[in-house]
């Protein structure tokens, strides 16, 4: 997807897991009795009529299904709701659908279920190619049954990533190539790699706090995150965002929407969306908790709880924080017709001074390899 064509993404969220990662603060949600799927299908299709009447007669390139674990839908629902897209906008043929997938052997066998209801792109949360490391992060499967998911998803869907997390604790720089490395021999064209980070609210905040989880400090983090780039640009997936890695023309179309801050849909329990309506840009943000976000969904036809119109310059910010994660880097004329505002010439030039940013033809700005390693530091500058 070319970056001045406009994309419109559907992101669906499923909020139910088996079991909560100690790392994570996504939302997320364990139930030890089954979800009615049908049920809540029901309040899918009612808030994506309610998205379909704020943003009409647009053109559909992505669909992404993200979690959660969206592996424990069934094939059935996966489909009705795709079905329920393409009912109420057009989809494009080669529109990208993508679900997030845990490498379990139960879920796994689903994936001829999700190709024939049409999705063909797999993200497999793999996160560690060693059976201790997977056990430290919570997660339920072992290096056997993601080879085997791996394998599988390379069979049936045309495309396929997997996700691992690096900078864990006592992590060194030969370890981790050595696992990257594997980790380029059995990958597709799409690699995300993540650095372990410690949010507030999870476990491992909790066991860093009492001094019982030590991550590497910024300078290993560095380390790893350099070597990251040079493994993977070498093996043919050079990083086009800061975390992720593809071969060109292989990038995840639909976070490319996310990036690019085009426009998007966001659907189901503590779901997030970026539209265009009458002009102006606006945030939408649904209900957290799954089972208040069905029943508003059932009774006022949506669960959001965030429906703001964003002033220029908030536009601007949230394009600078997206844009210049990406190599590509940003526009600045879009820049300052969405902002209404120019970015300061003295800080681009005193940033581009230091070597961490590089303004291109045609008015590009972008963020150097070693601005990467501050660009919230950048972007903060550059807002400001």
């Amino acid at each position: 997807m070319n970056a001045n064509e406009p994309g419109f993404g559907v992101y669906i969220h499923w909020p139910f897991c088996a079991a909560k990662c100690p790392y994570c603060d996504f939302n997320s949600h364990v139930r030890h009795n089954p979800v009615d799927q049908a049920v809540f299908v029901q309040a899918y299709e009612r808030e994506l009529d309610h998205m379909a009447r704020l943003a009409p007669g647009r053109t559909v390139t992505s669909i992404f299904f993200g979690g959660g674990t969206p592996s424990l839908m069934l094939p059935a629902t996966v489909d009705h709701l795709l079905q329920a897209v393409a009912s109420r906008w057009t989809v494009s043929p080669e529109a990208e659908i993508t679900l997030e997938a845990n490498p379990s052997s139960v879920e796994a066998e689903r994936f001829r279920g999700y190709r024939a209801a049409g999705v063909n792109r797999v993200s497999l949360g793999v996160q560690s190619l060693h059976d201790d490391q997977l056990k430290k992060l919570g997660r339920l499967h072992d290096v056997a049954e993601a080879l085997k998911a791996i394998g599988l998803a390379r069979e049936i869907f045309p495309r396929l990533s997997f996700d691992l997390i690096y900078a864990r604790p006592g992590q060194s720089a030969e370890a981790w190539e050595g696992e990257l490395r594997q980790a380029l021999a059995l990958a597709a064209d799409h690699l995300s790699l993540y650095q372990l980070t410690i949010e507030p609210g999870t476990p491992f905040f909790d066991l860093q706090k009492r001094g019982k989880l030590k991550i590497p400090n910024m300078d290993r983090a560095a380390e790893l995150y350099e070597l990251t780039l040079a493994v993977t640009a070498e093996a043919g997936l050079p990083a086009y965002e800061i975390s992720n890695h593809a071969a060109p023309g292989a990038e995840c179309a639909h976070n490319l929407v996310y990036w690019r801050y085009q426009d998007y849909v966001g659907v189901g329990p503590g779901a997030h969306g970026r539209l265009t309506v009458e002009g102006k840009r606006v945030a939408t943000a649904a209900r957290r908790n799954p089972e208040d976000w069905w029943q508003r969904a059932m009774v006022d036809g949506h669960g959001m709880e965030n429906f703001e119109t964003l002033l220029p310059d908030e536009a601007g910010d949230e394009m600078l924080l997206m844009g210049l994660r990406l190599r590509e880097g940003i526009d600045l004329a879009r820049f300052e017709r969405m902002s209404g505002r120019e970015l300061d010439p003295a800080r681009l030039a005193f940033l581009e001074g230091e070597g961490l940013v590089e303004t291109l033809s045609r008015r590009t700005v972008r963020v150097t390899q070693a601005g990467f390693l501050v660009l919230d530091a950048i972007v903060a500058d550059l807002a400001a």
